[in-house]
């Protein structure tokens, strides 16, 4: 299965200055949905047996997301690391990723989750699949395992699909499928002695070309977080007075059209 490491969004400050994100200082965690990804195998192989796998990329210290998933109830994990996978969109990300399943080995089900809490371009899993030329169900909420297939309930906003696939199959899971499981004391500390092992780009057979900005078919050309600063406004008076004047207020400042 796949996690991502983000910043902890709650810690995350924006600088009214730059209209950018402060990040220094700012813990790294596992994304919210690959956390749900991650619970969704532990259940799996608690009813069917069997080992997972986490595969990350990023940084040195996206080793502490392999050791929190692992303490959630993972095998053993598997990180891409080093400047080449840097800077790298979706497609470049999904390269890198296929190469380290097929690199892994033997499998019967990707997971991860829908989107990261960084990106949100809901494009990784799909096109990791793509590349691995396996099935995919992607917005799982409910994963079952019969006869050597598998069938999932999908979300599609307004309504809901049950999908059968032949594994090995690729899935991606929503938020609503489950409620991660926080790891005991005992559980952190074994994750310490778990297998895990760092890949460079030539580990995988890949070329520093096929990654990073080089590798990647979009560039992002500015990034800013839209701010608003409050009126601060006070409305004060009886209820059908304050009502006049809420509505007379929101009217001046075109927030609602009055007829």
């Amino acid at each position: 299965m796949l996690a991502k490491q983000v910043f902890y969004t709650q810690d995350l400050r924006i600088d009214r200055t730059n209209k950018k994100l402060v990040t220094e200082g700012v813990a790294r965690v596992i994304s919210e949905s690959d956390k749900n990804a991650i619970e969704e195998a532990v259940r799996l192989k608690e009813k069917l047996g069997g080992k997972i796998t986490v595969l990350t990329m990023g940084p040195a210290q996206a080793k502490e997301a392999l050791r929190e998933a692992i303490a959630m109830g993972a095998d053993e994990g598997y990180m891409l690391t080093g400047p080449e996978f840097e800077n790298s969109d979706a497609h470049a990300t999904a390269f890198a990723l296929a190469a380290g399943i097929k690199k892994i080995g033997q499998f019967d089900i990707v997971l991860c989750g829908e989107t990261s809490e960084d990106q949100f371009s809901f494009q990784v899993g799909p096109r990791t699949a793509e590349i691995l030329n396996i099935p995919q169900i992607t917005y799982a909420i409910k994963i079952m395992i019969q006869d050597g297939k598998v069938v999932a309930e999908r979300s599609l906003e307004d309504s809901y699909e049950t999908v059968e696939s032949k594994l090995p199959a690729f899935i991606t899971v929503s938020r609503e499928i489950n409620e991660p499981r926080l790891p005991t004391l005992m559980a952190i500390m074994a994750a310490s002695k778990k297998p895990m092992t760092a890949w460079t780009v030539a580990d995988v057979g890949l070329k520093p070309s096929e990654l990073g900005r080089d590798g990647s078919l979009t560039e992002p050309l500015k990034t800013a977080v839209a701010t608003g600063e409050r009126k601060r406004i006070l409305i004060q008076g009886e209820p059908k007075e304050a009502a006049e004047k809420l509505a007379s207020t929101l009217a001046g400042e075109g927030v609602v059209k009055v007829t």
